[in-house]
């Protein structure tokens, strides 16, 4: 070991004070490193696991070859295992209503391959035999035919032909270039709804309808799905193996491992990969303020030293080339030991999270602890980067510095008097000892800066991460009011006899204490254009009905001045709308029976996020009763030609909540909807009708709704219901978004804790070295008779300074942060959260910023306190 190497070690142990706090900066930075680092390559290798149980763990699939080509890969070295489903052949979909997709395609699968290609049911359940068969869902919903559970089907099936060559799933639909040839008559029932399978893709010319395959059948045309030994080598492996054959890759799977050749995907690795960069830049700037102040106070300590080895022949080399010994002997206690806690740190944190992700992405596939040599290697590899980075600048600064001005020290201090003067009206307001704390902390601007900038980065993160949860939080509790109840059973089809016999047996399941149903039906009606409000007008541009033409009118206005509006009549059950008027106040005998008025909810629309109430909107008519002549409307829209005459009585109230229901609604600038007893339906939709039903359904309350839908569940599969309907259970929905602020909270505040211990350490490292700098100016002062009060005195209001200066700088940059967080989530949808400032952290910030700083420089002080005055003005700190 050379004698700088020596030189460097002695001054690690002559100030182990500062020696202990700049590894403890070290080893916290390492483990933020590591921890973040970890965390990403855990959630990715849990999101791909999770991936590969919903969709496979294949990477390629072929499909469309022969028995040759599959057994060829099968013997391929790089592949680890392969299954395959025999292509049966296309059936014509009669009135199709997408032109590109006009085939139903028959896949026959293998035992195998079921477990090897998950297939999601929406209701029924797998095929048994090569008789019964699965429909995919995108055949109602985007193909437009609707197929039931228990159905029968008879499919002439056969190949598409493009002249003499063969097409495939592969090839898309191209009208008039192709025919279909059909080769066999297959008849099959329906066993069961699923999901689109992941290999039919949006080009794809045919629905996918899934059977098993008959052993009797001896077709040659599979499609082949591979699982690779090194997934990573999937890319190189197609190129070489597809010889002409096209493919397709498991992007659900392999945009988690970098691999995807999706456009979108590569996106999210960019965001994936922009974030964790961000983190990681934050955590190095930290660390660098610490670890870059605690060698630059080193180096001014030995200032005096590093001029005498200058003048005896030292080079600027040896001198940086010590100081970076000095970055590696602390890196190499520190970097190890951080790389250890930041695996156990985020290991307890994962352990904590662990549950909260399984209810929010893959219930089936725990998230664990992954540790990546790889990224343990790139964790220690940033710290000594930042070591270094932190040692290498005031190295080169203390060897550049010529050689006398480091012997005499003339450069520590260089400014002007006017640089330090302050103002009578200071010295009036601070004293004696607020103006020498105000002048010294003038004179040493550059060495407390990064005292203020460790502190503003703190209260930047701390105060704009609780605005983002907050904001989260307040997203979440919004949701717990999206419905009324905890289950909903919702349906457009169903009977309604069939509807209320599984009402009989849904409301009886375990920890349901409170059910009801309802049907929602859309009507139109005549109003009189003096009847409807100066509000409604306004959405005609503020003019009067006289000054509207009828092509003008929001809604169409007849040549005798009536308008025809849009409304909705709420069929409730008797005992519901009985407790509606209830609690209105309104009399039994007035609002029931055959020819009883009817209430209704007739507002406004309003964009604002201020409105609270429903008696805050504007109303939709004039008076507070109206009769009204109603026409229930039909399937396209169109009005029936049979009206009945209603008399409606507005009250203001929010309508209880409909049961859940697929598709969109059509917006209007009102909301016109009417509350009705189950026992006028009949009269209003009686059932030779051809109104529009929106949605019918029940809806339940439950203790346990996730117990109470799983049995409900069980129960409607064994009523065997083959209408299409939706179960919902909404407390899922709360849940996921509690979910997600728990795991925001956990993850924002560990993230912060760790960035402000490493602040705090760095506050602890300067100040307390810059008392210990300062020795011989403090002991002058007590040596021409400052009393401990006064020393104290002008202690304190250097703390109020430095606090001041971090608090004024971090308070502003933490407001904007956290409104350009908020415009953030504006931008993602949270539109109707207002901004708030958290008062709350703005406050442990301010407290937790001046008791950091009061409480150091008091240990620091403490400890000058405790040296002899002579002792300390003849010390010349070398």
């Amino acid at each position: 070991m050379n004698i700088f190497n020596k030189v460097a070690l002695q001054g690690l142990k002559k100030n182990r004070t500062r020696t202990i706090v700049t590894i403890i900066g070290v080893i916290l930075s390492a483990a933020m490193i590591t921890a973040v680092a970890t965390f990403g390559v855990s959630l990715l290798d849990y999101m791909t696991k999770g991936a590969a149980k919903k969709y496979g763990g294949w990477q390629a699939a072929f499909l469309d070859v022969d028995s040759s080509f599959v057994q060829e890969q099968q013997l391929n070295k790089e592949v680890k295992d392969t299954v395959t489903f025999e292509n049966i052949g296309y059936a014509a979909l009669d009135s199709g209503s997408d032109p590109d997709k006009p085939y139903l395609f028959i896949a026959g699968y293998h035992p195998e391959t079921f477990d090897a290609l998950p297939i999601p049911l929406l209701s029924g359940r797998l095929p048994e035999n090569s008789g019964e068969i699965l429909v995919s869902g995108k055949v109602a919903s985007n193909g437009g035919v609707s197929y039931a559970v228990g159905d029968t089907i008879s499919l002439a099936v056969g190949s598409r032909m493009k002249g003499d060559e063969k097409l495939g799933q592969s090839d898309p639909y191209t009208a008039g270039d192709e025919t279909l040839l059909p080769e066999a008559k297959r008849t099959y029932r329906i066993v069961g709804i699923c999901q689109t399978p992941v290999f039919e893709k949006d080009s794809s010319p045919g629905y996918t309808l899934i059977t098993r395959t008959d052993t009797a059948d001896t077709a040659d045309n599979l499609s082949l799905f591979v699982t690779l030994k090194n997934p990573r080598q999937v890319l190189s492996y197609v190129d070489t193996a597809a010889d002409g054959h096209s493919y397709i890759l498991n992007n659900d799977v392999l945009r988690f491992m970098g691999l995807s050749d999706d456009p979108s995907d590569q996106i999210f690795n960019g965001l994936l990969y922009t974030v964790g960069g961000i983190v990681i830049a934050i955590i190095m700037i930290g660390s660098i303020f610490l670890i870059y102040n605690s060698f630059s106070i080193s180096l001014n300590e030995r200032t005096r030293q590093i001029g005498i080895l200058s003048s005896v022949g030292a080079t600027a080399k040896q001198l940086r080339n010590s100081v970076l010994f000095e970055g590696l002997c602390i890196g190499a206690v520190g970097i190890p030991i951080g790389v250890l806690v930041g695996i156990g740190s985020i290991g307890l944190v994962i352990i904590v999270v662990a549950k909260n992700f399984g209810t929010l992405l893959y219930a089936d596939v725990p998230l664990t602890l992954h540790v990546s040599a790889l990224a343990i290697a790139g964790a220690a590899a940033v710290s000594i980067v930042t070591i270094l980075i932190s040692a290498y600048i005031p190295a080169k600064k203390a060897a550049g510095t010529p050689v006398m001005e480091c012997i005499r020290q003339t450069n520590e201090v260089k400014m002007e008097s006017k640089s330090v003067k302050t103002s009578k009206l200071s010295q009036r307001i601070y004293g004696l000892e607020g103006i020498l704390a105000l002048k010294n902390f003038k004179r040493n601007r550059k060495r407390y800066r990064s005292i203020v900038l460790s502190l503003v980065l703190s209260i930047v993160l701390f105060i704009s991460t609780s605005a983002f949860v907050m904001d989260l939080k307040k997203a979440s509790d919004q949701t717990k009011m999206v419905t009324s109840y905890d289950i909903g059973f919702g349906t457009q089809e169903m009977d309604d006899g069939e509807m209320l016999q599984l009402y009989d047996k849904l409301k009886n399941a375990d920890g349901v204490y409170e059910s009801s149903y309802q049907a929602y039906m859309e009507y139109s009606c005549i109003v009189p254009a003096d009847g409807l409000s100066e509000d409604y007008w306004e959405s005609a541009g503020g003019r009067s009905p006289d000054e509207i033409s009828p092509d003008e009118s929001p809604d169409a206005m007849s040549a005798d001045g009536t308008v025809h509006l849009s409304m909705g009549i709420q069929f409730l059950d008797d005992s519901a709308y009985l407790g509606i008027l209830e609690s209105l106040g309104l009399p039994e005998e007035e609002y029931t029976g055959q020819s009883g008025k009817i209430i209704a909810v007739a507002k406004m629309q309003s964009n604002s996020s201020q409105v609270e109430k429903v008696e805050q909107l504007r109303a939709l008519f004039t008076d507070p009763s109206m009769d009204f002549t109603i026409f229930p409307q039909t399937n396209n829209g169109s009005e029936t030609e049979i009206g009945q005459n209603v008399n409606l009585t507005f009250v203001d109230i929010v309508p209880p909540d409909t049961p859940p229901i697929a598709g969109t609604v059509e917006q209007t600038p009102y909301f016109f909807q009417a509350l009705a007893p189950w026992s006028l339906k009949d009269k209003l939709a009686p059932s030779d009708s051809p109104a529009d039903v929106r949605v019918k359904g029940l809806t339940f309350q439950s203790e346990n709704p996730s117990k109470s839908t799983a049995e409900m569940k069980t129960v409607i599969q064994g009523a065997g219901i083959t209408s299409a309907y939706i179960l919902l259970n909404t407390s899922e929905m709360l849940e996921e978004s509690r979910n997600y602020v728990f795991i925001a909270n956990v993850f924002a505040y560990t993230f912060i804790i760790m960035i402000s211990l490493i602040a705090v350490a760095n506050v602890f490292n300067t100040i307390s070295t810059n008392i210990k700098l300062r020795r011989q100016e403090l002991a002058m002062l007590r040596s021409v008779g400052m009393s401990d009060r006064d020393f104290n005195k002008m202690m304190r209001f250097e703390c109020v300074f430095y606090g001041m200066r971090a608090l004024l700088i971090g308070l502003p940059l933490a407001v904007v942060s956290s409104l350009l967080i908020h415009r953030g989530m504006f931008i993602a949808g949270a539109d109707s959260i207002a901004f708030a400032l958290p008062w709350a952290s703005i406050g442990i910030s301010v407290c937790s910023v001046l008791l950091v700083i009061f409480v150091t420089m008091m240990y620091a002080v403490g400890k000058i306190k405790k040296e002899n005055i002579i002792d300390a003005l003849r010390d010349d700190m070398t």
